[in-house]
This record gives structure tokens, C-alpha cells and sequence, in this order.
């Protein structure tokens, strides 16, 4: 029959080999796993902290997380802990809330175009025997491949969604976006009560460029009117390319005048300059309309008609000028 004793040293036997398991186990898994006490002080510090960080338990072990990781926000993180020993409930930050907690390099083949670890992380609070909250355990997970390809993913769908309202030949907002712009723009004034204007131009002759130097010289002297409206225009104003050679501008807080002012500078700056295309020199000229938002306009589809007849007014009376609808 087995003796209390020795049914006890099995006991304490088999505790030892659970403990060693357990410690083997925190050592060797692709966790980070840390444990604080009260005063910030490191108790435990496993293998992957110890890899990842260059300090080893034995070198850090008794001393304070802050003195050891100054770049560790410490206001924040005693804010974050503190409510975890009060409430002894757990606690997580994400990499989106906090890209990293301790500024451990990125060492993923895959991802290693990141320049640190992204990090989740877990706070959870660790009774001691009597029941008190003294210590606190952290858990860090490398969610770097995570972030990354959310962030590629974002990345990717920006890019697709710039390219959904813009115009491929002149990097121009097409005519789609355009308009959508030009109705938040009426609608905008409807409420504010503000002045804006629209221009809308188009290339002299244009069907004369295509027939003499072929449809390539076209979409060069598109391409460069493009361009010399980015030059012109300001940040606040919405150029778009509204179809074939024709051009669409919303001046925004802008009256007639202040457009006409616009229009005349980029009319006379097309009308200097050269387009060369397979060797041969390219010379045109561009006609524009003006029209200011009135209080009696019904939409946004008046507004652009106004510009079209004034347009239409200036290459009646000769084309190369810019004319104010009336």
C-alpha cells in the first residue's frame, strides 16, 4: 500500500513536470508572453520577446519595462494596464488602434517590406493565491502579414477607385465624376448662396487635326490642352475632360469675371504654345463659355447648357475667345 508520503512526492513529481512542460511551452511558442508587476516590474520574459527584442530573460528580469523600451508610451500604456488590474477584466489593442506596442523589426520574408512588427496585444490580469490582482500578463501577436495585406488591399482599391473617375488619356476627372461634381457644386451654392462659375471649352478645328495628322496628333493635342489646364487652375477648381475635345471647369466661390480672367489665361496661353507630333509642329487655338450660377436656374443641367450657348456664342463670332453667357 502506497504511503501518504510518497502518494505526496508523486504528486509534487508530476507538478514539477507539468511546470517544466508549461515553461517549455511559453518558451517555444510564436507568442510574445510577458508578465508585469505592480510597479511595471518584468517577471517573465519568453523566448520571443527575448529573440525579438535582443535582451534575454536573465538580462531583464526584476528590471522596469520603461527603462528598458523608452520608446514604450508610458502615460498610455499605465492608462491601458491600470484598467485591467481595477476591473481585473482582460483588455486588447489592435495594430489599427496602435501599429506596435514594443518596436520590434519586421523579419517576415513575405511582408519584409515592413519596417517594424504590427501587433495585437492582450492585457490579462493574474491572481495571486489570496486573490489579489498583483500581476499582469501580456500576450503579443505578429499580425504583420494581417496589416500588410489589408493595407495593400486599401492601397489597391484607392488606386481603383481614382481610376473609376478618371479620364485615361488626360488624367482629367471623366466625364462621370465630373458631372456628379458639377451637381455637389449647385447644390452647394443653392445652400451657401455663394458665387461659382463653370467653363467649358473646346479644341478649334479639332476635326481638322485628326484628318491632317491623324488620330495620334489628336490625342496629343488633347493630352497637352490637358496639361495646360493643370497649370492654370486652382486647387480648389474641378477640371474634367466632358468628351472628345471638350473641356469642363467649376470655378468654386468664383464669379463670371474671375472666371473670364481663368479662361483668357489658358486661351492665350494654348494659342502660344506647340504640340509636335512625328516631327511636325501642331499650332491651335480653344474656344470657351462662361456662365455664373443664377438664383433662377433650375439644376445643374441649366447651368451647363448656359455654358454650351456661350461656347457656341464664341465660335459664332470667330472662334480663339472667350465669351460670358448673357
Amino acid at each position: 500500500m502506497q504511503s501518504a508520503t510518497d502518494s505526496e512526492t508523486e504528486s509534487a513529481t508530476i507538478d514539477i513536470k507539468e511546470f517544466h512542460w508549461l515553461m517549455d511551452m511559453l518558451q517555444s511558442i510564436d507568442v510574445g508572453l510577458l508578465v508585469l508587476d505592480r510597479q511595471y516590474n518584468v517577471q517573465l520574459w519568453n523566448s520571443f520577446m527575448a529573440n525579438h527584442s535582443g535582451i534575454s530573460s536573465s538580462g531583464i528580469i526584476g528590471k522596469n519595462i520603461f527603462q528598458a523600451f523608452s520608446d514604450v508610451p508610458e502615460t498610455w500604456f499605465k492608462r491601458k494596464v491600470e484598467s485591467v488590474f481595477l476591473l481585473n477584466n482582460r483588455a486588447f489593442t489592435t495594430w489599427e488602434q496602435r501599429p506596435y506596442l514594443f518596436n520590434f523589426k519586421n523579419y517576415r520574408p513575405i511582408t519584409g517590406s515592413a519596417e517594424f512588427m504590427y501587433q495585437n496585444i492582450t492585457y490579462i490580469p493574474l491572481a495571486s493565491v489570496d486573490g489579489k490582482i498583483n500581476h499582469l500578463g501580456i500576450a503579443i501577436y505578429d499580425v504583420t502579414d494581417i496589416a500588410i495585406n489589408k493595407s495593400e488591399l486599401e492601397e489597391v482599391n484607392h488606386k481603383l477607385e481614382v481610376l473609376s473617375r478618371t479620364d485615361r488619356l488626360t488624367n482629367l476627372n471623366n466625364r462621370g465624376h465630373w458631372e456628379e461634381c458639377l451637381v455637389q457644386e449647385f447644390l452647394r451654392v443653392q445652400r451657401t448662396k455663394r458665387p461659382s462659375s463653370l467653363i467649358m471649352f473646346d479644341i478649334d478645328h479639332f476635326k481638322k487635326v485628326n484628318d491632317s495628322y491623324g488620330h495620334q496628333a489628336g490625342d496629343e493635342v488633347i493630352r497637352a490642352a490637358a496639361a495646360e489646364v493643370v497649370k492654370k487652375v486652382r486647387v480648389t477648381d474641378v477640371p474634367g475632360r466632358y468628351g472628345g475635345e471638350e473641356f469642363g471647369i467649376i470655378l468654386i466661390d468664383t464669379p463670371a469675371e474671375g472666371a473670364l480672367y481663368l479662361a483668357e489665361r489658358l486661351r492665350k496661353a494654348i494659342e502660344a504654345m506647340s504640340v509636335f507630333h512625328d516631327g511636325v509642329e501642331i499650332r491651335y487655338t480653344i474656344s470657351l463659355g462662361i456662365a455664373e450660377i443664377k438664383d433662377d436656374m433650375s439644376g445643374h443641367k441649366q447651368w451647363l447648357q448656359c455654358a454650351d450657348q456661350a461656347l457656341y456664342e464664341a465660335k459664332r463670332a470667330g472662334r480663339n475667345q472667350s465669351v460670358i453667357y448673357k
